[in-house]
């Protein structure tokens, strides 16, 4: 019984410093959702948002640089997620060729703002840095 009990304290402390544990930094930046091309222009009429498309490839090393920069950064993060939809497509695989096609992607990454009917407001193309993007969509912000 007394090894339960131990046990049973550790555990709680174990489960609640996760609890209370500080926001991990991988946190910050844009939080890309989980959603189809479909769903996010659902999602961007019911709110009246741009959709941020980051098209991408897997083996693309400025895209991969861009997750681990770019796309972190604080200030990105504050400004993306409260006036956009942000989705990531691999241009390779599921819906991605299609996607690429009808916009026209040629190049990764490309990135665009793109309206709830589908049209493109603006393309950002290449890799770019926090205060370079931040500029790229500085009219679109609220």
């Amino acid at each position: 019984m007394k090894y339960l009990s131990v046990i049973t304290i550790v555990f709680a402390l174990i489960a609640s410093s996760f609890v209370w544990a500080p926001a991990n930094n991988d946190e910050a930046g844009i939080n890309f959702e989980t959603l189809s091309f479909e769903e996010a222009i659902q999602k961007a009429k019911k709110e009246k948002k741009l959709i941020f498309l980051d098209a991408y490839a897997v083996w693309c090393g400025p895209c991969k640089m861009m997750d681990r920069t770019t796309f972190k950064n604080e200030k990105v993060g504050e400004v993306f997620n409260k006036n956009f939809i942000n989705i990531k497509i691999d241009m390779e695989k599921g819906e991605g060729p299609a996607i690429a096609k009808r916009y026209q992607v040629r190049a990764y990454p490309t990135m665009m703002l793109i309206n709830a009917e589908g049209k493109v407001e603006k393309r950002i193309l290449g890799a770019v840095r926090d205060t370079q993007l931040l500029s790229e969509v500085n009219d679109f912000v609220k």
